[in-house]
């Protein structure tokens, strides 16, 4: 009785039902709620407050920022329904059109900083595609290996500026993207649908401690991703982890090459991989390699290894190592 006091408490204030109302709509940081609603960011964050005390909504830090859905309890269901059947007064009506409007507003922001952010580094990206064959036919291929099956739960390791958000979102029934840059994360909320609500979640975070659920994920992607590790088998047994029984890890990354500039130049800590390599990571980690993909380039080969965990529980990496 007291939770649900507390969440009829929380509800009784019409901004913090503009709130949810946004929040139904998309994940979003307390300075874009407060940029729409047009309120202090201080008051803003005492409702959130209010919000998440209650369960209504969930907070998470990333960098300086702080984002903000929907809570996730099984509690929350029926009172979430409720706005759903509740039929808006015309006042509210105008409102909650003026808000979207305005989100529709920061969506347009965040879609600005993506393209400036490209122009400032356009040189940077150029030089590496010009290696290695067009964007356009490893997104093919890719697209070929996973598109047999459901996609599920995708998790996208290393999500970068969303790209494989916008190539497998729409056939996923939930995505978790992640990334250790705050910055690359704005860059790929800018690629989510408008109606993205709380199917998407994107997570500051570590491909070597992946906050995820053991077996959660159905297709676990690390595109481009993989050549930035000191130790890429680490990286693998996070994927075969999260991975459910059954499920699929695709890498995409390049073949192993001698281009040493970009180690010192891109920072990358490997000049790519061997097929043996990732055969005998993927086996060490619990998963059986499938399908390998070629694509030669110009100069840079682009490899596609596709995994399946195998439905045998797996011994962590670190477990093994000190056993």
């Amino acid at each position: 009785m007291q939770a649900a006091l507390d969440i009829f408490r929380a509800l009784g204030d019409p901004t913090r039902l503009r709130i949810i109302h946004l929040l139904r709509a998309m994940e979003l940081a307390v300075g874009e709620i407060a940029q729409v609603v047009g309120q202090s960011q201080p008051r803003v964050s005492r409702h959130v407050r209010i919000l998440a005390e209650a369960g209504l909504v969930e907070r998470r830090k990333e960098g300086n920022w702080v984002f903000l859905r929907l809570g996730r309890d099984r509690g929350m269901a029926p009172f979430l329904t409720l706005f759903d059947r509740l039929e808006p007064s015309e006042g509210e009506a105008l409102w909650q059109t003026a808000d979207l409007a305005r989100l529709a507003a920061v969506r347009a922001d965040r879609a600005r900083a993506a393209e400036s952010y490209f122009a400032e580094h356009a040189e940077e990206w150029d030089a590496i595609r010009s290696l290695h064959v067009a964007e356009a036919d490893v997104e093919a291929a890719m697209t070929a290996l996973l598109r047999q099956e459901p996609i599920g739960h995708l998790l996208d390791i290393g999500t970068g500026t969303g790209r494989i958000i916008e190539l497998f979102g729409d056939a996923a029934h939930q995505v978790t993207a992640l990334d250790r840059s705050p910055d690359m994360l704005r860059l790929a909320r800018a690629k989510l649908p408008q109606d993205a609500g709380d199917k998407y979640a994107l997570l500051l975070g570590d491909f070597l401690d992946l906050p995820l659920e053991p077996g959660s994920a159905d297709t676990v992607v690390l595109h481009q991703v993989l050549h930035y590790a000191q130790a890429p088998e680490m990286v693998i047994a996070q994927a075969a982890r999260v991975a459910a029984a059954g499920g699929r890890v695709l890498i995409a990354d390049f073949a192993a090459h001698e281009r040493e500039e970009l180690r010192t130049r891109d920072q990358h800590a490997r000049l790519g991989f061997s097929d043996a390599q990732i055969e005998n990571w993927f086996a060490d980690a619990g998963l059986t390699l499938e399908r390998v993909e070629t694509l030669p380039g110009e100069q840079l080969t682009v490899q596609l290894w596709l995994g399946r965990r195998k439905s045998a529980p797996v011994q962590r990496l670190e477990e093994r190592i000190s056993a």
